[in-house]
């Protein structure tokens, strides 16, 4: 029997910019924080993760953009 190797564990230190999502209709945003316009996220975001109300949408320094779960986020970042 062999044992299972376990893949090395990272901690996060980097800043993002993100918003709650409350509400999705086709690839169209609305975000819980008050003074958000709506964004219609690109396809190819779809195709990672569906996201829904309560996930965040997240964008990292270098633009790349993305969808994490809401339990997820809120382990890796604390807001500043």
């Amino acid at each position: 029997m062999s044992e299972e190797i376990q893949m090395p564990k990272y901690k996060s230190h980097k800043e993002v910019w993100a918003l709650e999502i409350a509400s999705i209709e086709d690839n169209v945003l609305s975000f819980c924080e008050a003074g958000y316009a709506p964004i219609a996220a690109d396809r190819e975001m779809w195709a990672r993760y569906t996201p829904k109300p309560g996930d965040f949408y997240v964008q990292y320094e270098d633009g790349y953009k993305s969808f994490s779960p809401h339990k997820a986020f809120l382990n890796g970042y604390t807001k500043v």
